[in-house]
């Protein structure tokens, strides 16, 4: 909520000068860290309270949530570009508006936050000597190096598809800044109808095949697909393509969490997801737009096409070398034993 409202009353350059600009990149940064935080004790939350049959499901919801919050943005500035304000007031100070909405959001979830119960799980391992913290992260490197190489790929997928999209078509395809948002809306609609769908998928097949999925469909298919779009002549030759790019990244994105989850015990469990998801988030998923852009800048945009394959090409490299351990089940069977040891590794 800080960060939010810190962007939303900001001083403008002509008022406090470089300033500016410096407190928007800095309350840029800590949202993306905060975001990565929450994110890493959902994942946590939600893989601890499912049912092991249903886990990829409610782990396609979650993604979901995170595709909400993006939709309400893109809806609201539907509303003040078709309804409210005109281009002029929106770049004067309309861009504040959904800082404010955002800000006051972030109260809500706060508040919820405090009414839910912990784990079951998380209950029986609090009561233990045996903390959790950076020490102990060490000593799991190698599932932390994983959940790094995991988000690469998929979170810089994801950015290309969703953030990145909306100003490609305006900018690169000359569409209006308006039909960009209501493609950039209705792509991302069709995505997190997707996300539960292919949770359920994984519930049956198991996670690692739509983790192939994604690896090898965006290593491969990235660098024809955004060719593709680059010659796209309408509307709805532009969503359809921008929908098949989200239908491979949801390979990752639909069960990523869970994935992550199940590679940690849970007195790490928050912060092995939590630490690496954030800061891999923000040094390749934050700088995505950059990129593009600035390949768009030096004249060779289509560069950017293989920089995101490469990044996929690491999460598949990462996938192949992945051994499947679902480290909640075998912890939740373990506490019901009297000797404390699980009786199956999944």
């Amino acid at each position: 909520m800080p960060c939010s409202l810190a962007i939303a009353i900001c001083p403008s350059y002509e008022q406090i000068g470089l300033l500016a600009p410096t407190i928007l990149v800095c309350a840029r940064l800590v949202q993306g860290l905060s975001l990565g935080g929450e994110y890493g004790a959902s994942a946590t939350y939600l893989a601890e309270v499912a049912t092991p049959e249903h886990r990829g499901f409610w782990s396609g919801i979650l993604y979901v949530t995170l595709v909400m919050g993006q939709l309400l943005a893109l809806v609201l500035l539907l509303i003040m570009q078709y309804v409210l304000l005109t281009p002029a007031q929106i770049e004067s100070w309309g861009w504040r508006i959904p800082f404010l909405v955002g800000a006051a959001g972030a109260l809500l979830v706060f508040w919820l936050r405090r009414q839910m119960n912990e784990s079951e799980s998380f209950e029986k391992n609090r009561a233990k000597d045996d903390k959790g913290g950076v020490r102990v992260l060490l000593q799991h490197w190698r599932a932390v190096i994983t959940v790094c190489g995991l988000t690469l790929g998929g979170t810089v997928a994801f950015y290309t598809y969703t953030i990145y999209m909306q100003k490609y078509l305006a900018n690169t395809l000359g569409f209006s800044k308006e039909s960009a948002t209501l493609i950039s809306a209705l792509s991302l609609m069709a995505f997190a109808a997707m996300q539960p769908l292919f949770g359920a998928v994984s519930d049956r097949l198991g996670r690692k095949p739509l983790l192939l999925f994604f690896g090898f469909g965006a290593t491969f298919g990235t660098v024809p697909l955004l060719n593709a779009l680059s010659h796209a002549t309408s509307a709805w030759m532009a969503f359809g393509l921008i929908v098949a790019g989200l239908f491979v990244a949801s390979g990752y994105t639909s069960i990523n969490a869970i994935v992550k989850a199940e590679l940690f015990p849970t007195r790490i469990r928050a912060l092995g997801v939590a630490l690496p998801y954030a800061l891999t988030v923000s040094i390749f998923g934050g700088t995505t737009e950059y990129i593009a852009l600035w390949c768009k800048q030096a004249g060779h945009e289509s560069w950017f096409a293989y920089y995101v394959s490469a990044a996929a090409a690491i999460t598949l490299l990462t996938v192949l070398r992945l051994n499947m351990t679902d480290s909640i089940t075998a912890e939740i069977t373990a506490n019901a034993q009297p000797d404390g040891h699980a009786t199956k590794d999944l």
